[in-house]
């Protein structure tokens, strides 16, 4: 795979790279179970945005609902404690189910972008805790870090506008992700250095996904809006945080 080709956009588009600070802390043994359990709770949460930004803007009632039918068994492994699902079995459903549909173009575009990524964010989910299962790392519930909240607190509040805005932080999450993925992956054992590395191509294509969807609902240039959130999104990487996660800030 060509590493340097598929993220230099990536960190042409993000307005810093990871501090130092964060990768020593991330490189510690010791924190590879926390780190690989917010890794897994993180796919579930991108796909649990992508499924509720169909679900408000396009999706018929059928449709909806079976994007809803997917997630379930995930959300209820992750926040309920419910049983560990068959995630091969989840896996096959999902390749086989039928896709909402719409007359209009930008909301197909919109469905096929994000049911995409809603399928290979939960292929990734299911990797994640696998590689936590051959670890013997638990699946222990933790706290969210302040990353998305810190982003979405900024989006604006009415519409098309609160779509413009929350496809942006999108992107930027996708990037960041992509970003620190790399960042992590050459002080990882080789298994997860393999796994990391294999990610970068399609966290590059939802950002680029996120931000083409932005563009084509605005009726004008956004690129003063991507340049606001990619500070608020650089403040909340390169700012000192009390909380150790994947997204979170230089470490206290």
């Amino acid at each position: 795979m060509d590493y340097p080709h598929i993220l230099s956009p990536v960190l042409n588009f993000l307005h810093c790279p990871t501090p130092q600070a964060w990768i020593e802390r991330a490189r510690d043994p010791a924190n590879l179970p926390l780190l690989l359990t917010d890794h897994l709770v993180c796919e579930l949460k991108a796909a649990q945005t992508a499924m509720l930004l169909v679900r408000k803007y396009v999706a018929d009632k059928a449709g909806a609902d079976a994007l809803l039918a997917w997630l379930k068994p995930y959300e209820a492994f992750t926040f309920r404690e419910g049983p560990e699902p068959d995630f091969v079995a989840l896996h096959k459903q999902l390749a086989k189910s039928a896709m909402p549909k719409t007359d209009d173009p930008w909301g197909q575009q919109l469905i096929d972008s994000m049911v995409l990524l809603i399928k290979e964010e939960l292929h990734h989910f299911w990797q994640v805790r696998e590689a936590m299962v051959a670890r013997n790392i638990p699946y222990v519930k933790i706290t969210a870090s302040r990353y998305a909240k810190g982003m979405l607190s900024e989006v604006r509040t009415h519409e098309p506008l609160t779509l413009i805005d929350k496809l942006i932080c999108g992107a930027y999450i996708e990037a960041r992700s992509c970003e620190r993925f790399a960042a992590l992956a050459p002080h990882l054992d080789a298994d997860l250095q393999k796994f990391y590395l294999s990610l970068l191509r399609s966290e590059a294509r939802h950002y680029q996904d996120y931000l083409a969807l932005a563009q084509q609902v605005s009726q004008e240039d956004i690129s003063a809006r991507v340049r606001f959130f990619g500070e608020v999104e650089a403040a909340l990487i390169t700012s000192p945080d009390e909380t150790f996660r994947f997204h979170s800030g230089v470490p206290v």
